[in-house]
């Protein structure tokens, strides 16, 4: 994403995105993730500060140190400016890219966290895999993200112009950025399973988002900084991309005429302790080779 983006979607973060989306997941994070009494916290991805700021609230007696990382900066100088009661002494917030891997050493973090960061760069399996990597033994990682079901009210009527038109090769990429994008509780499970994660604890809970109108859903905060570039990317045509969102607006106003445009979200938290390798492997679920990402300092 542009710096401009970034520069524009944190000037409404804390006040449209966070209290309908972030925090709705985040709340599920600080309720099932124990914080530590000390040692060190990394925070995965953390755009303004929650639920870094929140967990330092939360936890006065706790000396714990929080390292939040994002590769967002206009977002890290809105987490600066709400983290002031913490900045430098208990909460650091660090300019970082975790896409190819984390910075960290391995088994530095006494707990490691992120939330709706996991499917960053739909790379879930890897993003993990780094989380337990840096976490030490016994430590805890814990995720949230979106879960299969999650804007069902919207990919049906999505489905529905697509079928209209006859582009049965969309539906199928369709389809496919579902299954990628929005897994089960059981497929992000067997991801926390396989980077070595045991005594996994899950939670979901479902919500909804609420709108007047199709244009008031595409032009919200939430879904215009959020997962409608990637809708629009199904559509492999450019010039038809107009097009048929025209006419999921349109249907959503003809479906919905008189009533509230009401979108199902379903939240998932997982929660995980990194065993040692010795206990891994003597585990039930041992990992196997093409499972395990070795990764080398240079």
């Amino acid at each position: 994403m542009s710096s401009t983006h970034h520069e524009k979607m944190a000037k409404v973060y804390d006040k449209e995105i966070l209290p309908t989306w972030s925090a709705r997941f985040g709340r599920l994070l600080m309720k099932n993730l124990p914080f530590p009494a000390d040692g060190m916290v990394l925070d995965v991805m953390c755009g303004t500060g929650y639920p870094a700021v929140e967990f330092m609230r939360a936890n006065p007696s706790s000396q714990a140190r929080i390292i939040a990382i994002d590769s967002a900066g206009p977002l890290l100088d809105e987490a600066r400016k709400k983290a002031v009661d913490f900045f430098g002494k208990r909460l650091f917030f660090r300019s970082e890219n975790p896409e190819k891997s984390l910075s960290f050493a391995a088994e530095v973090f006494e707990t490691t966290y992120s939330n709706l960061g996991l499917m960053t760069y739909g790379r879930p399996q890897h993003n993990l895999i780094e989380m337990s990597r840096v976490t030490r033994s016994q430590g805890m990682v814990g995720v949230t993200l979106p879960l299969a079901g999650s804007w069902l009210e919207f990919f049906d009527i999505y489905r529905e112009i697509l079928v209209k038109r006859d582009k049965y090769d969309l539906l199928r990429r369709l389809d496919e950025y579902e299954q990628q994008h929005f897994p089960s509780i059981e497929t992000a499970s067997e991801w926390m399973h396989k980077a070595g994660l045991r005594n996994i604890q899950t939670e979901t809970e479902r919500f909804e988002l609420l709108f007047k109108s199709g244009r008031e859903f595409f032009y919200s905060s939430v879904v215009e900084f959020g997962p409608l570039p990637e809708w629009k990317r199904v559509v492999e045509n450019p010039s038809e991309v107009n097009e048929i969102f025209a006419e999921i607006n349109d249907a959503i106003d003809t479906h919905f005429k008189g009533l509230v445009f009401s979108v199902t979200i379903e939240a998932g938290c997982l929660i995980g302790q990194k065993l040692a390798w010795d206990e891994v492997v003597e585990d039930e679920g041992l990992l196997e080779e093409d499972d395990i990402e070795i990764i080398e300092e240079e």
